[in-house]
């Protein structure tokens, strides 16, 4: 009977010890858990159901993702989830958001009900406007996120939800070196109210860079190593002297000094999107999944360092990689429906060292979250079976 107590006892304090382990293990997974986001586009029709891509991102430990558009379902599904969202307003609604009232009763149904179980945190109010050439958008484009951004204010919620726009890397004219960054000329009349508007909201400026688009169109003159965070001689801006090991950081920089010859030096950076495409057409050079792999892996490693740009060294990158699946009904370029870093069943693209877990389908890489908790089992199995054997 005192060895039964014995025993007892000892379980009873192994498997407190167990439910401590798995305890300090989970908090370690989320605090060393990932400083990027991801963006969540869903132009296809063989995705999984938003919530059982809520299990997946959690298990990849993500805590920032971005829509192109305001889908409810996803919102409910990832309720209490702690992950922070940003939020679209697609092009064709730029017209009706210029009426105060259209805005905030978008608003007053697309974010307000969501706020107290769902952290959006941003609402982007169109995507690459700027990139369409119809001046009918682009003069609808600063007045549509002035109503969104007072519509917030009526409601109380501007502090917690900023408004912004994503631009394409081609609203610039020149980027190197990128001191020398600048916007084209036709497009200033709309991107100096646009930063104004910026400076005043403390918003982000949202910019998609993909060194991709450079490679591809310039293989013999771009060096493959310097588009993917590998080891090469770089490239000196002659007016800094400020010395650049990739162009991702050189375009972020080129996009600072277009803003600063603007007479802005109070508003910041984000890259809304980059990526590398695991498959392209014919004549997209360079879309494989080995270089895939390879710049998601680099760029995600200096994100978890926290590197900076070498023209803003106390700002650390911001950056939303694309995508998160592949998405089989985006028009254009093979390459443009081949960006995910998953396929839609769950299993990765390639390996660039993050765990997932998709309902029904479990996915195993470097990541240790998996090995961790065995161990800890393991050890505790052990532990027992030596406090039987001295009962």
């Amino acid at each position: 009977m005192a060895n039964m107590r014995s025993l007892m006892s000892s379980f009873s304090s192994y498997f407190k010890l167990l439910l401590l382990l798995l305890t300090i293990s989970e908090t370690f997974i989320q605090t060393s858990g990932s400083d990027f986001g991801i963006n969540y586009g869903q132009i296809a029709n063989n995705l999984p159901s938003p919530s059982r891509v809520a299990v997946l991102i959690k298990s990849l430990n993500v805590s920032r993702l971005k829509l192109y558009d305001a889908d409810p379902n996803v919102l409910s599904a990832f309720s209490n989830s702690n992950v922070e969202f940003i939020i679209g307003l697609a092009n064709e609604n730029l017209q009706s958001m210029r009426d105060p009232s259209k805005a905030q009763s978008w608003v007053q149904q697309n974010v307000q009900p969501y706020l107290s179980q769902t952290k959006i945190t941003c609402i982007t109010v169109g995507n690459e406007v700027f990139n369409l050439n119809d001046t009918q958008l682009m003069m609808n484009l600063l007045p549509a996120m002035q109503s969104v951004y007072n519509a917030l204010v009526n409601l109380g919620l501007s502090q917690q939800v900023t408004v912004t726009t994503a631009h394409s890397f081609n609203i610039l004219s020149s980027s190197f070196p990128p001191s020398s960054g600048a916007f084209r000329q036709d497009l200033i009349p709309y991107i100096q109210p646009l930063l104004n508007f910026h400076a005043q909201t403390k918003s982000p400026f949202l910019i998609n860079a993909y060194p991709f688009f450079a490679y591809k169109d310039s293989p013999d003159k771009i060096s493959l190593s310097y588009v993917l965070f590998q080891p090469n001689s770089g490239s000196i801006d002659p007016v800094t002297n400020l010395h650049y090991d990739n162009m991702l950081y050189a375009q972020i920089d080129a996009v600072y000094a277009a803003i600063k010859a603007l007479g802005h030096t109070d508003i910041v950076v984000r890259i809304s999107e980059t990526g590398w495409p695991s498959k392209g057409d014919p004549d997209e050079v360079g879309a494989t999944p080995e270089n895939a792999e390879i710049y998601n892996s680099n760029l995600l490693k200096r994100i978890q360092q926290k590197q900076a740009t070498p023209a803003n060294p106390s700002v650390p990158i911001d950056i939303f990689v694309f995508a998160l699946f592949n998405e089989d009904l985006k028009p254009g370029p093979a390459s443009e429906r081949n960006y995910g870093l998953y396929y839609p069943d769950g299993s990765p693209v390639y390996n660039i060292g993050l765990q997932g877990y998709l309902p029904e389908m479990v996915i195993e890489s470097k990541s240790n979250v998996l090995s961790i908790n065995f161990l800890i089992y393991t050890i505790t199995c052990l532990v027992l079976c030596w406090e039987l054997t001295r009962l």
